[in-house]
């Protein structure tokens, strides 16, 4: 068992098998389900610390693009909303959504409640590729900060 584990992580160090996995872990990771892309990311730059630029990219692009799938989940869930549309909660966070716009996408880098984010902006039917560019931006700065941290305090 040992020599398999040891070999998939041989596999999976390769760069050209590191970006894609990495790509899979962020774009996983921007849905609803609670899985991380930070220690795929940072585990592949500290075995090809060269690749800075390029792992940052490629996860800012998979956690964009599932994003852009939570959006596209929210646009279609009205009914499952409408269910809970009468709290007070719901309707202040619903204003203050309407009011920012797309802008509110610039937040879907935040841990439990960025994902959610992109899910209502598609419920609430803010326009797909403004919403799309904040999204971007935001995760990108969240992956260039996180990482450039990381590696400053866990130097080689």
């Amino acid at each position: 068992m040992q020599a398999w584990l040891d070999s998939v992580l041989q596999l999976l160090a390769l760069p050209e098998f590191g970006l894609s996995t990495l790509f899979v872990a962020s774009f996983i990771s921007a849905t609803l389900l609670p899985i991380g892309s930070e220690p795929v990311l940072f585990g592949l730059l500290k075995l090809n610390p060269d690749m800075f630029w390029q792992a940052i990219f490629v996860a800012s692009v998979g956690n964009t693009l599932g994003g852009a799938l939570d959006w596209w989940l929210g646009y279609g869930a009205h009914k499952v909303a409408d269910k809970y549309a009468h709290s007070k909660h719901h309707t202040r966070v619903l204003g203050w959504l309407e009011r920012m716009g797309p802008k509110a996408c610039l937040l879907s880098w935040l841990p439990i409640v960025g994902d959610p984010l992109c899910a209502v902006a598609g419920w609430l039917r803010m326009p797909f590729w403004p919403c799309l560019f904040y999204m971007a931006i935001g995760k990108f700065l969240r992956y260039l900060t996180m990482t450039a941290a990381l590696l400053y305090v866990f130097p080689s």
